[in-house]
């Protein structure tokens, strides 16, 4: 009993200082990626008291270089650049970002729900591509109709060729033109600045699943891809054909042996899905007018140039696609026991 309770105890000893290694090279990680996008803000030309003058000037304001070096005093842009970083990432850390270049109003109050609507738009995409793509795939790699494979990869063809801007463009037009309604917007007027209740939540779930669907068609195509060659390479493997040989057949052998074993990349794959959906989101939503951090980072990056918001939005998303990462690596060594194995030894 004892040398149960010691090998029960040395293994979770083991599982930890796997999941704090992994916590420790996210945090390195984002670390990096703070730095980089720092490293960018500072990169573009004009600091962040000269593009704030400069625009008060452009609306009529008469600005002298003292102001700009008073400015620049008063934002603490006189420091050193590591330091300026480490504080900056010592804030970013506690969720505070500070003002915006341009609007002179706090970073967290002008994202207000608009980063978690990014992230609901994301997940959403990315459940409905392997929701369907998971089955499918599953299909399309154990089916001998000629038919129904060639109309799969056909799908999963035109999926990957239509790129996402023509078809919100396409369903946009085909919508104006025969119910009148582009379809665009996460909100109705009346609901735009309403309060959370269920009236507006289904408000919004009438206008979200068109970006969903969108951003989920590439995905769902690329993921039907990626699930259909996993099942044939596993189904084609000799454990497969040994149980089968013993008797083990139908979705029994299918659900037992390949599926399970194509599940571990399938799982790895997740952050690498939801990172190349919100790369897509913001041309997405500048087509269809969604007041999310897409449009905004668009916003900040392409017309204000505010780079204090840009930075801010890119480090929030860069943070949550980190965080998936970690969190799949660890139930990646929950339940593959192959994974497993290579950590606890």
């Amino acid at each position: 009993m004892g040398l149960i309770c010691c090998g029960a105890h040395n293994l979770m000893v083991q599982f930890l200082r796997f999941a704090t290694v992994r916590a420790a090279l996210a945090f390195i990680t984002l670390c990096l990626v703070s730095f980089i996008v720092f490293s960018l803000m500072e990169m573009v030309p004009g600091d962040c008291a000269e593009r704030y003058l400069a625009f008060k000037n452009s609306q009529g304001a008469q600005i002298s270089i003292a102001d700009i070096e008073a400015e620049r005093v008063r934002l603490g842009l006189n420091r050193p650049f590591f330091e300026r970083w480490v504080s900056w990432i010592f804030n970013a850390f506690q969720g505070e970002f500070g003002d915006s270049c341009i609007l002179r109003l706090n970073i967290n109050q002008l994202l207000g729900q608009k980063v978690w609507l990014s992230i609901g738009i994301c997940l959403g995409s990315l459940l409905l591509a392997y929701v369907i793509a998971i089955p499918v795939g599953i299909i399309a790699a154990t089916s001998r109709n000629p038919f129904l494979n060639n109309g799969l990869r056909l799908v999963s063809y035109l999926g990957l060729a239509l790129p996402n801007f023509l078809l919100a463009l396409m369903i946009m037009l085909f919508s104006t033109m025969v119910f009148g309604n582009s379809l665009t917007g996460l909100f109705s007027p009346e609901y735009r600045d309403a309060p959370w209740d269920m009236a507006r939540i289904k408000d919004f779930l009438s206008h979200v699943w068109l970006p969903v669907f969108i951003l989920g068609w590439s995905a769902t195509a690329f993921a039907i891809q990626t699930v259909r060659a996993l099942m044939s390479d596993e189904i084609s493997k000799l454990y497969v054909t040994a149980a089968s040989a013993r008797g083990v057949s139908g979705r029994r052998l299918l659900m037992r042996y390949p599926a399970r074993h194509a599940l571990s990349p399938i799982i790895n794959s997740l952050g690498f899905d939801l990172n190349r959906i919100f790369n897509e989101l913001p041309i997405v939503a500048l087509i269809l007018t969604l007041t999310e951090a897409g449009s905004l980072l668009i916003e900040a990056l392409a017309r204000s140039n505010d780079q204090q918001l840009a930075g801010a939005i890119i480090f929030f998303l860069t943070g949550s696609i980190i965080a998936i990462n970690f969190i799949t690596d660890i139930v990646l060594a929950i339940v593959d026991p192959r994974i497993r194995r290579s950590i606890l030894g």
